[in-house]
């Protein structure tokens, strides 16, 4: 478009100034930037005639007076000029340049051999050029941009040409080293190997030629031996006297049983084939000229069937299309998430990486699920080179999640994210006042994190906020996420030396002055470490002592449906002791603690053993009609 409209321009521009052509005998004149010409009708015109910069825009707006019989004031061009023919001029700046006619009259003056571009043949320029000269600028500003971008592109292009060469230069070499250490290697091998059965061979030959020689030279002794007595027999048997005969063939016949002729085994004792130590490397030559270069794995695929998400572990399972016995190890990649699907392409969670899996299957364990999805996707590795990454997939981790309500807790204790501590000081009027000063206003908690981009709709509005929810010795704090449905269960580890300490649930309704357990509206257990030491489960100001060991980390269990509400030792899944009752309302976690501490563990699934126990004492339960 802008070349279309620039052209338009510059044909316009032609037209105009070839009007009425000057010969070409005109010469050239020579005029100072401030010294107009006149014309030969006696003319004249005076005034400050200025540009202060020629951009190739025309100015018919000239100060100064202009003298004449002229309908239309003469037209100034500034920037290229072009003579009559079409040919530019060159560039003028911070002066004037003479243009369009001069001269008294219409036509008594003379024409000046130079034409500034967008100039009137009779004066003042029209609208009509101005408006043409604004759209060919327009035009040729958008092309010089497009150039300019142009020729950034390509010089980035150029430089990543460059790059891509010195890396080329750089991998080359790294594997052609590579392939010589390789090669090396196995020459190395080869060699080790040949001295190794050169070696057998050798051992081979002196161990057989050594009993050979043993047996041949026992055999040439015997031999020696067997042809003595046969020289002693046949010198015997020449004698005459009778006396003498018998005497010599007896000393023969003793020395023929003891001779070594007759003890010795004519048969080798080793064998002279040597076949065992024969070789075939056929298989080994097949596998030598199949050698390559190391291929790219395949793509993974992982096995959802096989996957399983329970008791805060992810076990992924995954398989490849085809065997590959180049794969060195796996690389597992996952990220924690809010979106249900595939993997959105921005997320504000990095992706983990667990590299060096030697298997098809990895479990991940002691995993907080803190968000609703995880992605996972996995690739193969070899000793060269890693594959693409599987297909991610995307597992719904579902756990009870909470944060504790900070804003509403008595005014002596500590909240910061799931940890609090008793402060007889006031703490928590403190902390308010720093954070109003700092601008913040509330708690730093993993609501109020950038990890946590969705909110739960059970999510409980601190409407009743203030420093006086709880008072007086109701040390308290609740969590911010209503129960109302389903199984959820969460752990609590506190600080043993603390003098009270209190877990459970209670309705939104609890009352300012209400500790846990000792109204209709709260079920909790509760030790105390004060003079005397006792562990109970309370409800309605009736407590059921313990006779159990106490753990210092209890998990609590609430099926809302069913009114169910359990404690166990969080570590031997120990049944503490379960409330059985019908929840009129929904309820959220609560917490007490006086002079000490406790931090709380949310984003976990019911954990199995505990959905076991659950269904096996679902008939019976443990508390007392009482406290129900």
């Amino acid at each position: 478009m802008g070349l279309r409209v620039l052209g338009s321009y510059v044909s316009h521009l032609y037209r105009s100034t070839s009007a009425q052509p000057v010969p070409m005998s005109v010469p050239t004149p020579v005029w100072s930037p401030h010294q107009p010409e006149e014309g030969d009708g006696g003319g004249d015109r005076s005034g400050d005639e200025d540009c202060s910069k020629w951009d190739g825009v025309t100015d018919g707006n000239r100060d100064g007076d202009r003298d004449g019989d002229r309908d239309g004031g003469d037209g100034i061009s500034s920037g290229v000029l072009y003579r009559y023919d079409g040919s530019p001029r060159p560039n003028y700046s911070s002066h004037d340049a003479p243009g369009g006619r001069r001269g008294a009259g219409r036509g008594g003056g003379r024409r000046s051999p130079f034409v500034g571009v967008g100039g009137a043949e009779r004066g003042r320029p029209g609208m009509g050029d101005q408006r043409v000269l604004g759209a060919g600028q327009e035009a040729l500003r958008k092309i010089i941009t497009t150039l300019a971008v142009k020729n950034e592109e390509i010089q980035n292009f150029i430089y990543s040409l460059k790059q891509m060469l010195q890396n080329v230069e750089a991998n080359s070499t790294r594997a052609q080293e590579d392939l010589e250490s390789e090669f090396q290697s196995l020459y190395a091998l080869l060699d080790e190997l040949k001295e190794q059965m050169l070696m057998k061979i050798k051992q081979e030959r002196a161990s057989r030629t050594y009993e050979l020689q043993a047996q041949l030279a026992a055999c040439a002794k015997a031999l020696e031996s067997s042809e003595e007595l046969l020289e002693s027999a046949n010198q015997a048997l020449g004698t005459a006297n009778n006396h003498d005969f018998a005497q010599a063939a007896k000393q023969i016949k003793d020395s023929v049983t003891m001779a070594p002729a007759f003890r010795l085994s004519l048969k080798a004792k080793v064998s002279d084939n040597m076949s065992h130590l024969m070789v075939d490397f056929a298989q080994e030559r097949r596998l030598l000229q199949a050698l390559a270069f190391l291929p790219v794995p395949s793509t993974p695929e992982i096995d959802l069937a096989e996957s399983l998400v329970a008791d805060n572990c992810v076990t992924l399972a995954w398989r490849m299309p085809e065997e590959d016995s180049k794969i060195d190890h796996y690389v597992l990649e996952y990220r924690r998430t809010n979106f249900e699907g595939p993997p959105r392409a921005k997320e504000d969670q990095p992706w983990m990486v667990v590299e060096g899996i030697k298997g098809t299957e990895y479990t991940l364990s002691g995993l907080r699920f803190d968000m609703k999805f995880m992605n996972f996707r996995v690739r193969a590795c070899n000793k060269a080179v890693a594959g693409e990454f599987s297909e991610p997939v995307t597992l719904e981790t579902r756990a009870f999640t909470f944060r504790l309500d900070a804003s509403t807790c008595h005014q002596n204790l500590r909240v910061e994210e799931l940890s609090v501590e008793w402060d007889g000081t006031g703490g928590k009027l403190q902390d308010v006042k720093a954070r109003e000063k700092d601008g913040k206003g509330r708690t730093a908690s993993p609501a109020n994190s950038p990890a946590r981009v969705v909110q739960s709709p059970k999510r409980m509005p601190s409407g009743r906020g203030g420093r006086d929810r709880f008072t007086a010795e109701s040390y308290t704090v609740l969590g911010d996420t209503l129960i109302d449905g389903d199984e959820h269960y969460w752990e609590v580890r506190y600080d043993r030396d603390s003098k009270a300490f209190g877990v459970g649930v209670a309705y939104r309704s609890l009352g300012k002055f209400d500790q846990l357990g000792k109204t209709s509206a709260s079920w909790c257990l509760h030790l105390n470490n004060w003079l005397q030491v006792s562990f109970s489960a309370k409800h309605a100001n009736k407590a059921k002592v313990l006779d159990v060991p106490v753990p210092d980390c209890i998990g609590v269990y609430c099926n809302f449906h069913e009114g169910f509400l359990s404690f166990y030792n969080a570590r031997t899944k120990q049944l503490l002791h379960t409330f059985k009752a019908k929840f009129t309302q929904p309820v959220l976690p609560a917490f007490t603690v006086w002079c000490g501490s406790f931090q709380v563990t949310s984003g976990l699934q019911v954990p199995s053993a505990v959905k076991c126990l659950q269904k096996r004492n679902s008939t019976a339960s443990s508390s007392n009609a009482s406290l129900a």
